[in-house]
């Protein structure tokens, strides 16, 4: 892959493994790429979507036309790389201008080798994508015969059973300190985790201390924390059963435990529950769900591909007691979030810490404070 110079654009395109083809320009590095295809509906915060572990080997499509008019600046990543396998836009602003930008969104995808391509219609490639569901694609500025494009994308391995959180969890341990006065010690499971997340809980006053995807139960009880957090992250939770197996030891152990995203699934798979692929899944920050316990509906961050499969309105049991969903998404019905009756452990589907998006939903780290000082979920 090669840094476009100047405004040159090469031609590019794009394969869906169906065979749909779309002709547009090189944007970013020159190369070929190749991910799963989704689409995310924010209007802005293409910067924390870019460098949010959880879209490791995905294409990511923008439904907002117009993207990369405030540039790239130093402070809104989410990880120190952008994750996204490649990029589609319609419209990529000729200007960056932000008074806190540093360089523009095309050169940043350069210079971390990230294929994209743009001058398609979005619109008509997020309508297939909805209709026929996410499916495997590839990006090129260098091939130009689509269907030795397409051979190629068909020989690529699906997101189903890819074991991914692995791959983008930190190698050593961290720690963020608690801002102001320490309330609280946490041990968070990286599984792809964001850079905002640990940070909105330490300023409630939580020490967060992070540790690899691998880590057992043993690992991070050995900081003796009020509580346990498991992040968000990339893959098929249906492939984690590692990460499964950490999360029943601490729930034996009877620590307090709050999840995340991907993170929400291992808990189900911990408790049982099975989990399946969505056909397009929820991604963005425009997501209607309700909390069923107020009746409130928030506006939340989205970017998952799987859901767990629970009942809505049916208490569960499980070999941990009594379980019920807690959140639905007002769009499809999907469960977004649960609830365990008989020990304190919660989780949701989508991104409270809210990097972009709405801070709706908040509210949950104060409600895994509260969970850690003995209150009900």
């Amino acid at each position: 892959m090669t840094e476009l110079v100047g405004h040159t654009r090469p031609p590019a395109l794009l394969v869906l493994e169906d065979g749909r083809t779309f002709r547009g320009e090189a944007y970013g590095a020159v190369g070929t790429t190749f991910g799963e295809a989704v689409f995310t509906t924010g209007m802005t915060g293409y910067q924390e979507t870019l460098t949010d572990p959880s879209y490791h080997r995905q294409v990511v499509v923008m439904t907002a036309p117009h993207i990369g008019n405030t540039g790239v600046n130093d402070e809104d990543l989410e990880s120190e790389r952008i994750w996204a396998a490649g990029y589609v836009v319609r419209d990529p602003s000729r200007v960056a201008s932000n008074w806190r930008a540093k360089r523009s969104l095309a050169d940043e995808l350069a210079a971390f080798n990230i294929v994209g391509i743009s001058g398609i219609d979005t619109r008509a490639l997020t309508r297939h994508l909805r209709e026929r569901g996410a499916m495997r694609a590839g990006v090129s500025s260098t091939e130009t015969d689509p269907d030795a494009l397409l051979t190629q994308v068909r020989a690529t391995p699906s997101m189903v059973g890819a074991d991914l959180a692995r791959e983008v969890s930190t190698a050593t341990p961290y720690v963020v300190p608690a801002i102001n006065k320490k309330r609280f010690t946490i041990a968070a499971l990286d599984l792809g985790i964001k850079a905002m997340t640990p940070h909105r809980m330490a300023e409630r006053g939580i020490e967060v201390h992070v540790f690899p995807a691998t880590s057992t139960a043993d690992d991070l009880l050995s900081v003796d924390p009020d509580g346990v957090f498991f992040s968000n992250g990339p893959g098929d939770p249906g492939a984690a059963d590692f990460a499964a197996a950490t999360a029943r030891e601490v729930l034996d152990a009877g620590t307090p435990f709050f999840g995340i995203c991907f993170g929400h699934q291992i808990l189900a798979r911990a408790l049982g529950f099975p989990t399946y692929k969505l056909k397009y899944g929820h991604r963005g920050m425009n997501q209607p769900v309700k909390d069923l316990s107020t009746g409130k509906v928030e506006v939340t961050a989205h970017n998952h591909g799987f859901a767990v499969d629970l009942q809505v309105g049916r208490i569960a049991d499980t070999p941990y007691g009594r379980v019920e969903a807690s959140h639905v998404c007002l769009n499809d019905g999907v469960v977004e979030g649960m609830r365990c009756l008989d020990v304190s452990a919660f989780s949701v589907q989508y991104h409270p810490e809210a990097a972009a998006g709405p801070h709706d939903a908040s509210y949950l780290f104060d409600r895994f404070c509260d969970v850690m000082n003995g209150s009900p979920r």
